[in-house]
């Protein structure tokens, strides 16, 4: 019998034996340390050898930096997403270039020279900017001349850390030595070994692990058990660069500024006659200057006795200046392209002005493509330029801000610009589709809000209509006629059109079906829809008015502009 139970036990151990060891393997295999390495080159996104993914602050963006010859680049694009809009890159001239309140900085494109239109200029140890392909990268360090950030490269593999801002954070001490980990699990690839006493930024803290970024900037994470001393910490922010102050020219008091549309020199005699019932008019914009070419001539209309006029009457003159009235064969893509002829409408512009001692210009470029548009906004920096060295008046046109005009750039204008008009007419234009009021009492306060967001108030001047349109819809087909205030009234009374109050437009309203089918409809601009206008404009506290255009209002008109301006 003990011959029988002796194998019956040492086979019922080895049973418990081997069960012990596979359950101690399995175990293992589910709870003991994995010692498998990431694959780093894939972790970060490296795509070849000078190629350097970008953590900025606590994310991995999809933008990647160059190395070349020992510097960091990031293309152009990606300046100007990420660090200063300012830069304008030149691509038909091959430059680099950059703008102050005083002066324009050029770059060369491929070359480690600047220089700047007051006769300054240097040489950096590296090249500035380059083009690899079709894509222009520019140097970080010339990027922090006029930005203030912060970064540090790594290798093993090619990285970089890139901060622009500097809120509080989260760090912690590690504990003991340890992994930061791609995933929160024992079992997760390794990224990088920590040493105790190594500081971590906690980003995220889970129930048994956190997520961190090392001093070297691998994001991962650690046990929590491994981390100590979580504590707060404030960065030290980089504010190596100081932004220069923009000092511009401001009149006093709120602007009343009418726009004198003149199409020849024979039409300054006008200003006698449109500015006599004006009141409470203190500027006035005549249509003097035109682009008549791609290499920057310009046609002027000016005269010193218009100027004496205004000047006698308490007026000031505020040129303007268009991109649309000097000939079909005018290519604003090609005129705002070069710096040249960017330079030679500026030049004209200013002496034109000067000579028949004006206040100031007025930007009034429209349909801008949106692909000229940084161009456009450069043009409008050089030219502020040059007004404020000429101590001229300054203020930039725009349309009522649209997500599709963006690009003509608030707020870098805001910037630059003493004053921004916003052209509050036009929601319905003699191409529209369908019939509509110029400008509803939304339309106009939405362009008033929009612009706040981007430009301070007291820079901010509504301009609004003294025209409406008389519309005509025959057959399915829309057309219609601007008209002044004048004539729409005596269209109403010829007509005797039924008008009535429509809340939503902010307007009074008429229409009629003539016998042969054809609906003629009215939105009227008078003095009840201009004075609600002014009532949103006085409410949000903006620098002022302007009309477009002088003699096409009604008498009445200039009280309730008047009470806005002088209260």
């Amino acid at each position: 019998m003990k011959k029988k139970v002796i194998p019956a036990i040492i086979i019922i151990v080895l049973i418990f034996i081997f069960a012990g060891i596979y359950v101690g393997q399995e175990f293992l295999k589910k709870y003991s340390y994995s010692t498998e390495k990431a694959d780093l080159d894939a972790y970060f996104g490296v795509e070849g050898e000078n190629d350097v993914p970008i953590i900025l602050g606590n994310e991995r963006i999809e933008e990647h930096a160059k190395l070349f010859d020992g510097y960091y680049y990031m293309d152009f694009a990606s300046v100007q997403k990420y660090l200063n809009d300012r830069f304008y890159y030149g691509v038909e001239d091959g430059t680099l270039l950059y703008t102050t309140p005083t002066a324009v900085i050029t770059n060369v494109i491929g070359t480690n020279a600047w220089s700047d239109s007051e006769g300054g200029g240097a040489e950096e140890s590296y090249v500035i900017s380059r083009l690899e392909g079709d894509t222009l990268y520019v140097a970080l360090e010339y990027v922090k001349k006029y930005a203030n950030f912060d970064y540090e490269g790594f290798d093993n593999p090619n990285h970089m850390q890139l901060t622009t801002s500097w809120e509080d954070e989260q760090v912690a001490t590690i504990a003991k030595n340890t992994q930061i980990r791609l995933r929160g699990g024992v079992k997760s690839e390794i990224l990088k070994e920590v040493q105790k006493g190594d500081t971590v930024i906690v980003l995220e803290e889970l129930e048994n692990w956190s997520k961190v970024k090392s001093a070297d900037s691998f994001i991962g994470y650690v046990e929590n058990k491994r981390l100590k001393d979580i504590t707060t910490k404030s960065p030290i922010p980089v504010e190596d660069y100081v932004e220069p102050v923009f000092e511009g020219i401001s009149k006093d008091g709120m602007v009343n500024a009418g726009f004198h549309n003149i199409g020849g020199v024979g039409g300054n005699d006008t200003i006698t006659d449109v500015i006599s019932g004006a009141k409470s008019l203190n500027v006035i914009c005549p249509t003097w200057l035109a682009v008549t070419s791609n290499d920057g001539q310009l046609r002027s209309f000016a005269t010193s006795s218009y100027v004496n006029t205004a000047h006698n009457n308490g007026i000031d003159v505020w040129v303007l200046l268009d991109n649309f009235t000097g000939g079909s064969e005018v290519s604003t893509h090609e005129f705002l392209s070069h710096a040249s002829s960017r330079a030679a409408i500026i030049s004209k512009a200013v002496e034109e002005t000067l000579a028949v001692g004006a206040d100031g210009i007025n930007l009034d470029f429209e349909l801008v493509a949106s692909e000229d548009g940084q161009s456009f906004v450069q043009f409008m920096r050089e030219l502020s330029i040059a007004c404020r060295k000429a101590g001229l008046v300054f203020s930039v046109d725009n349309y009522v801000p649209m997500n599709f005009n963006d690009h003509y750039d608030l707020e870098e204008q805001g910037v630059f610009a003493d004053y921004v008009i916003i052209m509050g007419y036009d929601e319905h234009y003699g191409g529209s589709q369908e019939a509509g009021s110029v400008a509803s009492l939304g339309y106009v306060e939405n362009g008033i809000i929009k612009t706040l967001e981007d430009v301070p108030a007291n820079k901010i001047i509504n301009a609004v209509p003294f025209y409406t349109r008389i519309w005509r819809t025959a057959d399915g087909k829309v057309s219609s006629e601007a008209v002044s205030m004048k004539i729409a009234k005596e269209f109403i009374a010829n007509h005797n059109i039924d008008m009535q109050w429509n809340a939503e437009a902010g307007q009074n309203y008429g229409e009629f079906t003539t016998s042969d089918g054809v609906l003629t409809q009215i939105w009227m601009e008078d003095e009840t829809s201009i004075g609600q206008k002014i009532d949103s404009m006085r409410a949000n506290g903006i620098a002022g008015i302007a009309e477009w255009s002088l003699g096409m209002e009604t008498p009445e008109i200039w009280d309730l502009i008047a009470a806005y301006v002088g209260g």
